[in-house]
């Protein structure tokens, strides 16, 4: 398997007619319309369900390749990164973890979150998830940080074996339609789902604002809301 690792995204954002800078991870509750993104406040449906897929998605390394464990958080109160066994230093992609922060603080229209990865190493993915935390919300130092796997309150689905099972699982635990449902993935075959249902974005770079907007869009044309 290529060594992907270089792949690493460190852009703030892709594309958007959002910026990521006014949004600065803070609850929506404390954040003007205008400093959120344009598909929040525009009044069309967004999916029930954001399914996101880990390795080169979520975070840019193969799970099953590039850590070498044990790991640990970084060092600091609100660790957004883990380190393995060979001081190599582990986290999200950049605008990931004010993404999840965004959809699972939501006071309205509540999206929810969940994991489906055919990463062989489950448990290895679940304690990286557990280390890294998300942004706190205001005001600054006030508000404890999220352990990055709380906010996945639909489900962790890590195995090797086809998407279309993960999928079936998820939708089985949370009770959503699969047209309700946006899944983010950087693998062309796990198009797949697409035959449930399911809206696929497939990214090239790992989620970002941009792609994030781009889904939800794609999400809606599929629906014919656009």
């Amino acid at each position: 398997m290529p060594r992907k690792l270089s792949k690493r995204n460190n852009s703030i954002s892709q594309t958007t007619d959002f910026d990521p800078r006014s949004f600065n991870s803070s609850t929506t509750s404390h954040a003007t319309a205008s400093s959120l993104p344009a598909w929040l406040t525009d009044t069309l449906p967004l999916p029930r369900l954001i399914v996101l897929d880990l390795d080169y998605t979520l975070w840019p390394f193969y799970s099953d390749i590039h850590i070498s464990t044990p790991v640990r958080a970084a060092a600091g109160p609100n660790p957004s990164a883990v380190t393995d066994r060979n001081g190599e230093s582990f986290s999200l992609y950049p605008d990931a973890p004010h993404i999840l922060h965004l959809l699972s603080s939501l006071p309205s229209s509540p999206i929810r979150l969940a994991v489906a990865s055919k990463s062989p190493v489950g448990d290895l993915c679940r304690e990286v998830l557990k280390l890294l935390r998300l942004p706190a919300g205001p005001p600054a130092g006030t508000t404890p940080s999220t352990k990055t796997i709380e906010v996945f309150d639909g489900g962790l689905e890590i195995y090797e074996g086809t998407k279309l099972h993960h999928f079936e699982v998820i939708s089985r635990r949370t009770g959503i339609p699969y047209d309700q449902m946006l899944f983010f993935d950087d693998e062309r075959p796990n198009r797949e789902v697409e035959k449930l249902g399911v809206t696929m974005r497939l990214v090239d770079d790992g989620l970002s604002w941009g792609e994030l907007e781009r889904g939800i869009h794609q999400w809606r044309r599929n629906r014919g809301l656009l």
